[in-house]
């Protein structure tokens, strides 16, 4: 049998009955004594047999396919990534995966999962204009990960941005910092909510603005790193996490002591901020809870007539080892 999958005739002759009586027991179907059963089960395992669920999904008209944009170039997709499977299989459902890369655009990753009969989408950061979503939604009921700008007619589900802000700022003044600086995420998803969010936050304390041209990398949070030594603040908010190490990393090339010298809080809590060699403070966007919330999105929208809706998460503070007390007689 090597080289091909076995079939429901294969398991039949190995069971030694008819390829009837193998259908209704790999459906559960009544209709086969328990001894048939448990022959035929016997014989299945011992030839690897898996049935076709995606054949018999199609051929009920259903797929029970959740597809999911996400890109390559952002290492927290694939957190969330990883629970939306988990909440999919809580629904009864699957999820199937296409890739924004280099090369590959948002929309041919979407028409690819369109060709596999996906039933919703689950756009990760979408970087479509809002006409563009909207066509999809016509279509299918269509879920935006991480954006929220995204028009009436999609769901979407996002983490506070004002909030995480914030909290990060509220967790710097309360170490004593008053010469924070930001360094933003360019046109980045959410780039521009946090960029404004800071200065929000800061000047509601009175304080002083210091925003820094960065990105999502560790290459832009490195760049960024660099010009804030020109004139040294005692912490830092990043982006997200990889810009954060950057800033990190350029720090301690120069041979300043974090948090000791100077704070750095980064975005996201991914799996950056949790290595054991940097242990990262961060703004948790909790990518458990917002990919599960997106998966119950989509399929509710599938088996009911809820509406969009616009469901936004308040994130929270991770505390590690890169924030501390501001150093005695910063300004």
């Amino acid at each position: 049998m090597t080289g091909k999958r076995p079939t429901l005739m294969d398991v039949a002759e190995a069971a030694g009955v008819s390829r009837a009586l193998v259908s209704i027991v790999m459906r559960g179907a009544p209709g086969a004594s328990e001894a048939t059963r448990l022959k035929v089960q016997e014989a299945a395992r011992h030839l690897g047999y898996r049935p076709d669920s995606r054949a018999r999904l199609l051929r009920s008209n259903r797929t029970r396919l959740l597809g999911v944009s996400f890109s390559t170039a952002h290492p927290f997709h694939a957190e969330l990534v990883d629970a939306a499977y988990a909440g999919a299989a809580l629904r009864g459902y699957d999820i199937a995966l296409s890739a924004v890369a280099n090369g590959r655009p948002e929309a041919r990753a979407v028409e690819s999962l369109l060709d596999l009969g996906c039933e919703a989408l689950i756009m990760i950061s979408p970087s479509l204009a809002e006409h563009e979503l909207a066509a999809y939604a016509i279509r299918l009921p269509v879920v935006s990960l991480l954006r929220d700008d995204v028009g009436h007619t999609l769901d979407s589900v996002s983490s506070d941005d004002q909030a995480g802000m914030r909290i990060a700022v509220e967790h710097l003044s309360s170490l004593g910092h008053r010469r924070i600086a930001h360094v933003d995420g360019g046109d980045a998803v959410s780039g521009p909510q946090r960029r404004e969010a800071f200065r929000t936050e800061m000047a509601r304390r009175g304080l002083e603005s210091r925003i820094v041209p960065g990105g999502a990398t560790e290459e832009d949070g490195q760049r960024a790193g660099r010009e804030l030594q020109e004139d040294l603040p005692t912490a830092v908010v990043a982006f997200n996490d990889r810009c954060a190490l950057g800033v990190w990393e350029s720090f301690r090339a120069a041979g300043l002591r974090v948090p000791d010298d100077v704070s750095v809080l980064g975005y996201d809590d991914s799996q950056f901020a949790r290595l054991s060699y940097v242990q990262l403070s961060s703004i948790s966007q909790d990518a458990p809870l917002l990919a599960r919330v997106a998966v119950d999105r989509a399929v509710d929208r599938l088996e009911g007539s809820t509406p969009a809706a616009h469901v936004v998460r308040t994130p929270h503070l991770v505390v590690r080892n890169t924030t501390g007390l501001a150093s005695s007689g910063a300004s």
